[in-house]
């Protein structure tokens, strides 16, 4: 089974409203950037990648989290993040029955979540180019 199909699976499972936002969370993810992937990790959690983690989703009794690997480091103009502010690196969502989510703004927090793994990434090695290669041969003067 795909990571895909595992969280089909899990969101069908989930009868109740935490399965619907599941599903809403994940559909506002996958339409913030084409390129994202869909992963399966940790014995059962969603996770959602770009260049790195960029999210991972869970549904536990009475809310659901969206995580958000880097998110201490992401900008949060419309303050989605409710939780998670001890810590320095992630930041999470916590949604409860009834909350909607602002679509456009937690997809341009995916986006930021993509911008900054992609700036994190080193840049390849380069081989070095032998010395002959890199210096020009010296002429020999002849008298």
């Amino acid at each position: 089974m795909t990571p895909s199909q595992r969280i089909d699976q899990m969101i069908a499972d989930i009868a109740d409203w935490r399965g619907q936002t599941l599903a809403s969370l994940r559909k506002s993810i996958l339409a913030a950037d084409p390129e994202i992937t869909e992963e399966w990790k940790w014995m059962g959690s969603p996770v959602w990648e770009r260049d790195g983690i960029i999210a991972v989703g869970n549904a536990h009794k009475g809310k659901v989290k969206l995580t958000f690997m880097y998110g201490a480091k992401l900008p949060d103009p419309d303050k989605l993040f409710n939780t998670g502010f001890e810590g320095n690196e992630r930041r999470a969502i916590d949604l409860f029955e009834g909350d909607k989510v602002n679509d456009r703004a937690l997809q341009a927090l995916i986006r930021a979540a993509i911008a900054f793994n992609q700036a994190k990434k080193k840049p390849a090695k380069t081989a070095k180019k032998p010395a002959a290669a890199r210096a020009p041969a010296k002429k020999s003067k002849k008298a």
